[in-house]
């Protein structure tokens, strides 16, 4: 979050809303973002319904999860290559197609593992295009000055689909639900939900066919063909060196892969199967995991009002925050109804979107500004390799142990790891200024 330029931007949103490419811009990302809330719901209660098997449910959702991350770097450099509209409008083509083969499939009770495994694969491939295009779509869609603006509302919304999403998404599959077709019981909500996301992908590819993009975009000197991949390769190497010789930047982002190890696999696998657990029905699901999104979007709120609020300093906040997000979750599996999940989830959320904009200001300021695009493109790609890892070691861990011991574990060796760092690392000491040379 930068103040320095409030008085240049102040009545940016306003020009945005009345700004007719924009809103087409906006409105069928907003739809978009919607929908794959449904398919982030659906999928997991499929797959559950259809064998029960956590280690197959997370062994599902790594197939969307490691193409991703192994692809995004390869899809930013497509995207530079082409246009990001060109790439973008392919991809929604792409899942288009995918979710309503899908659909298709569940509602006449013809699908298959090996299909949803195949269909995973294709919407992870497809995902690691779509991410680097729609975020190189706004700097060629607006002007300079409301670059900023528009990137909040797109976050904003994006974070108010993930709190409304996993609601509706629960209770459109409880209200079609019930029905047998084949072998996937929830068979006709299933098939909406699906249906629904594949609708979404193709009128957000209707609306993304009226943005105009700015041809005039400044291009990178020296880019030519022959030079572009040793360039490439060149400066990720450049850019893996550097993370790796900033002490302070090398301590979080091990730091952060730690965390993420002990929290996105729960959240991801053991989530699905406590809802089935407490109620049989995906609605407790989608409050659950609604929840957890509504915290994150009033703690990304939170942080830009008090974008000053520290405990001490920025290190220390970061250290007490994951310290209270392993206090909630140790007693989350012993939970008896779905609201007193979705109560812990809250909180959850809350502490995890105040530092998300914590942290990814702080790296923005820590590197210089030849670097800020490869360091964020790492912290991503941390998050993104080490979640379907961890979905496969919980899917594989719950073979052998119990919902409550799992959660006490994750909790309590989230604990550990805040008191390791503290006392062995630097990230203490960590303050919300670029640290010196």
């Amino acid at each position: 979050m930068n103040n320095i330029d409030t008085h240049k931007t102040g009545n940016a949103p306003k020009g945005l809303f009345k700004d007719s490419n924009f809103l087409w811009m906006i409105g069928g990302g907003a739809i978009s973002m919607l929908g794959d809330q449904f398919t982030l719901i659906a999928l997991p209660w499929l797959v559950l319904k259809m064998t029960g098997d956590t280690l197959i449910l997370g062994i599902v959702l790594a197939l969307i999860s490691v193409p991703r991350a192994l692809l995004i770097l390869l899809g930013g450099a497509v995207v530079d290559r082409y246009s990001p509209k060109t790439v973008m409008m392919q991809t929604k083509y792409i899942n288009t197609l995918l979710l309503g083969i899908l659909s298709a499939l569940i509602f006449y009770g013809k699908l298959e593992l090996w299909m949803v495994y195949a269909l995973a694969l294709g919407l992870g491939i497809s995902t690691a295009f779509s991410i680097p295009s729609g975020t190189s779509m706004l700097p060629r869609v607006v002007q300079p000055s409301q670059l900023q603006p528009a990137n909040g509302i797109m976050l904003g919304m994006r974070q108010l689909t993930m709190f409304i999403g996993p609601v509706l998404a629960g209770l459109l599959i409880a209200l079609f639900g019930t029905q047998e077709s084949g072998m996937v019981h929830d068979a006709q909500g299933l098939a909406a939900a699906f249906f629904f996301d594949c609708f979404t992908y193709a009128f957000s590819a209707w609306t993304l066919s009226k943005v105009r993009m700015n041809e005039g975009m400044p291009k990178s000197p020296g880019a030519t063909p022959a030079a572009q991949k040793p360039a490439l390769l060149k400066s990720l190497a450049e850019g893996l060196r550097y993370c790796w010789n900033e002490k302070q930047l090398r301590s979080c982002f091990i730091y952060w892969a730690a965390i993420a190890f002990f929290i996105m696999g729960p959240i991801q696998i053991a989530l699905p199967v406590m809802a089935n657990q407490l109620s049989n029905s995906a609605s407790a699901l989608g409050l659950m995991a609604g929840s957890h999104g509504a915290g994150t979007l009033l703690g990304m709120a939170l942080a830009g009002m008090k974008p000053n609020l520290r405990f001490g300093n920025l290190g220390r906040t970061i250290l007490l925050v994951d310290f209270l997000v392993g206090i909630l979750f140790a007693p989350m599996g012993l939970i008896s109804a779905s609201w007193q999940g979705a109560l812990i989830l809250l909180s959850v959320g809350i502490l995890g979107g105040f530092l998300h904009v914590a942290v990814f200001t702080w790296v923005q300021k820590q590197v210089p500004p030849y670097m800020i695009g490869r360091a964020m493109s790492m912290f991503m790609f941390i998050f993104m390799g080490i979640g379907p890892v961890s979905a496969a070691f919980t899917g594989w861990l719950l073979r052998g142990i119990t919902i409550p011991q799992l959660f006490m574990g994750s909790g309590s060796l989230l604990i550990l790891i805040v008191i390791t760092a503290t006392q062995f690392s630097p990230i203490a000491t960590v303050t919300d200024k670029r640290a010196a040379a």
